[in-house]
């Protein structure tokens, strides 16, 4: 207003205007108590909060139902299931005729052994063999020749018999006529007793004669056997001086340089057989007792998973670990190599129809009793029960519900606080 002056007048506000006032100003009230009241739960709640985290620093996962399958994933080792190391079976000087990385075949030779005292001792043997051979014939044709004269002298023998017998029948007939005396008659008696002792006596004396012939001639028999068999070991061990491989494959490593000098059982060469491989593990001790054989595996090889299972399981713990080994069911995949590096999941148990949670560090921070449930941008400590835990996921008893959302990164960082506002 302009003072001193009679142009300017107050004009007091038409009813029009003031109510349109109002009706603005209470409006804007009612939506400020509106927003006010909306927001006091979420301001209620970040009051109660004991910690504040950036979302960005935390991992959420979800409980879902369905299976679990309790695993453990190890690096094996790609190893050749035959890969023996052949030994020197004597002590002498070694030829080497192949070198390493090469392929060989079945019966091939790999390396020669040179033993003059093996050999030496082998034709000593045969030499000793064939004089108690010689000795055995000698026997054999002692026993033929005793057999001859036996039957000659029974021959004669029994032609005496039969002749004493006449004679005896003739005397009868005489002394009966008393044509001849008492004494001839009676020498006549005596002769045909006499030529039946003899002709038993001759079949007994034959007998034994036999009999003691029959057992040198075994005897000698069984000496020759017997040399026959020292002689054909001393042969095999002149004959395995040449090292052959056992199977087709590839010799993987020489322990020896040419014509040197090995001692008896000193290893020479490995070989490998690269058709059929295996997997040599090493696990956790605390995990033995739960493979056995026969867990099925997934081995993972260029990207493709490949089934299998264990089949041996060491009862020896060294430093911790277990030795196990896993073959593949079915064929082999191409392209592996010894000592290769294969990712092995053993799957021990499997649950059905459970609740779980996607595995991290909660587990850890949380000792596994304890989780933190997000809901509305507050992520509130709860006591938990957890079961079974594989590689990516872990299975819950109690204390979650199927929808819930969970963090499962670290939660060393909420320092055991109730509730953490999530920003």
């Amino acid at each position: 207003m302009i003072q001193q002056t009679t142009m300017d007048r107050p004009i007091p506000p038409g009813p029009r205007g003031w109510r349109r006032k109002r009706v603005l100003a209470l409006i804007g009230t009612a939506a400020l108590a509106g927003s006010v009241a909306l927001a006091m739960p979420m301001v209620r709640r970040w009051a109660r909060a004991e910690f504040v985290v950036d979302a960005g620093q935390l991992r959420i996962g979800e409980v879902v139902h369905g299976d679990l399958e309790r695993d453990i994933s190890v690096q094996g080792r790609v190893v050749a299931a035959l890969h023996p190391t052949l030994f020197s079976p004597v002590q002498g000087t070694v030829t080497l005729l192949v070198r390493p990385g090469i392929g060989v075949k079945k019966g091939e030779p790999l390396c020669r052994l040179e033993s003059p005292e093996l050999t030496s001792r082998l034709a000593q043997e045969r030499s000793t063999l064939g004089s108690l051979e010689a000795e055995l014939s000698l026997r054999e044709i002692a026993l033929r020749q005793g057999a001859v004269k036996a039957k000659q002298t029974v021959g004669m023998l029994t032609l005496k018999q039969e002749t004493s017998k006449r004679a005896l029948r003739r005397s009868t007939i005489l002394h009966d006529e008393a044509l001849i005396t008492d004494p001839m008659f009676e020498k006549a008696q005596d002769d045909a007793a006499i030529a039946v002792l003899e002709l038993k006596n001759a079949y007994e004396t034959t007998i034994l004669e036999h009999e003691t012939l029959s057992f040198e001639v075994r005897n000698r028999r069984l000496l020759v056997e017997r040399q026959q068999s020292i002689a054909d070991d001393v042969a095999r061990q002149v004959s395995d001086l040449t090292v052959a491989a056992p199977f087709d494959g590839m010799v993987a490593a020489v322990s020896v340089q040419d014509r040197d000098a090995v001692n008896k059982g000193q290893a020479l060469l490995a070989l490998v057989n690269l058709t059929t491989f295996e997997i040599e593990l090493d696990l956790p001790e605390n995990y033995a007792g739960d493979v056995t054989m026969g867990t099925r595996a997934d081995l993972l090889h260029q990207g493709k998973t490949y089934a299998g299972h264990a089949t041996v399981v060491s009862p020896q713990v060294k430093d911790g670990l277990v030795r196990a080994t896993v073959v593949f069911d079915g064929e082999t995949p191409t392209g592996l190599r010894q000592s290769e590096r294969l990712q092995t999941r053993l799957i021990l148990d499997r649950h059905d129809g459970v609740r779980k949670l996607p595995r991290g560090p909660f587990l850890e921070s949380g000792g596994g009793r304890q989780a933190y449930v997000v809901q509305g941008g507050i992520a509130t400590q709860r006591t938990v029960q957890l079961g079974a835990v594989s590689i990516g996921e872990v299975e819950v008893v109690k204390g979650l519900e199927v929808g819930e959302r969970v963090v499962i990164s670290d939660t060393t960082a909420f320092q055991s606080a109730q509730t953490v506002l999530i920003r």
